[in-house]
């Protein structure tokens, strides 16, 4: 006899920074969202394959976020104005979301906010 679905059965398991991620790109789909973690740009799922494929960069898989193998490739901070400018060059939108508050506190990923659009040139 079939049981029936407890809420949490049927909530997706992401983790609150992948939640905070796909809201943020929800409100920005067709745009490749550059999402800063600490030292990196992170770019996951369907924006890292095709930045992989743009960029020349290896695609990378590490942990899971509801249930499935998250795949992301990061750019350094300090490079991501090239990664831009290619990007841009090759006509991608890119959203760009920073980091706020204190890294120290160890609570910086979930206090990020919008910050800038990349366009290309019409």
């Amino acid at each position: 006899m079939p049981t029936a679905m407890n809420k949490q059965d049927i909530t997706p398991k992401h983790t609150p920074m992948m939640l905070q991620y796909l809201g943020i790109k929800a409100q920005h789909p067709d745009m490749l969202l550059f999402y800063r973690m600490g030292d990196f740009y992170e770019l996951f799922h369907q924006d890292a394959e095709r930045a992989s494929k743009l960029l020349d960069i290896t695609l990378t898989q590490r942990g899971a976020s509801n249930g499935n193998r998250s795949r992301w490739r990061g750019v350094p901070y300090h490079a991501a104005e090239q990664y831009l400018a290619r990007l841009v060059k090759l006509g991608e939108s890119v959203a760009i979301c920073e980091q706020i508050g204190d890294p120290a506190a160890g609570k910086v990923r979930l206090n990020a906010k919008w910050c800038a659009l990349s366009l290309p040139a019409r």
